[in-house]
């Protein structure tokens, strides 16, 4: 018992993911080498210390989650804001699995995260410039327009419209060349 305890512990350890256990007071009771690593915080600094006091925000809802686990009922793929050390937020996706005992008694919860705060940052980052480029696109001083590869209409500017008289909403997944007969008439 006591070589599987020590093989478990040093998996949890050595894991390339961040784990972190809590016990059923929401005190920090593990801290492996990759959380340490992606906040800054040492085991040493958070053992015994409230996990919600390393939560960005929305620490009624990460408490949830931890109390639904410490019942039994695990939760798969929440997304997670902690605070680092150096004042970065992370974002984290976790699976909070319950912890027993020997006796099948719950003695806490185990997160497994993984860090998924360059992918929001990205993600973010598109979303910026997809609405750059709509409102490009929207304001330019020159008519715009997009089909789709049966020529049906995806985009009509602001343009467009003062050109041609026709709204977006009239053009919009229609026929592109029934417009062109209409502009010529």
């Amino acid at each position: 018992i006591r070589d599987s305890l020590k093989e478990a512990e040093d998996l949890i350890e050595t894991a390339n993911a961040p784990i972190f256990g809590v016990d059923t007071e929401m005190n920090i009771t593990v801290w492996n080498r990759k959380a340490a690593e992606i906040s800054g915080y040492t085991a040493e600094e958070t053992l015994r210390t409230d996990f919600l006091s390393f939560m960005e925000e929305e620490t009624a809802s990460v408490k949830h989650v931890l109390q639904e686990a410490l019942k039994g009922k695990e939760t798969a793929n929440y997304e997670l804001k902690l605070k680092a050390k150096a004042g970065k937020q992370l974002c984290l996706l976790l699976n909070a699995t319950t912890r027993r005992d020997l006796q099948g008694e719950i003695t806490g919860v185990i997160g497994i995260a993984q860090d998924v705060t360059e992918q929001k940052q990205r993600d973010a980052e598109v979303e910026r410039l997809l609405k750059q480029w709509t409102q490009l696109i929207a304001t330019a001083n020159a008519p715009i327009f997009g089909v789709d590869t049966e020529l049906r209409i995806t985009e009509w500017n602001q343009k467009a419209e003062d050109i041609t008289q026709f709204s977006t909403d009239e053009t919009m997944g229609r026929p592109f060349l029934n417009f062109l007969d209409a502009a010529a008439r």
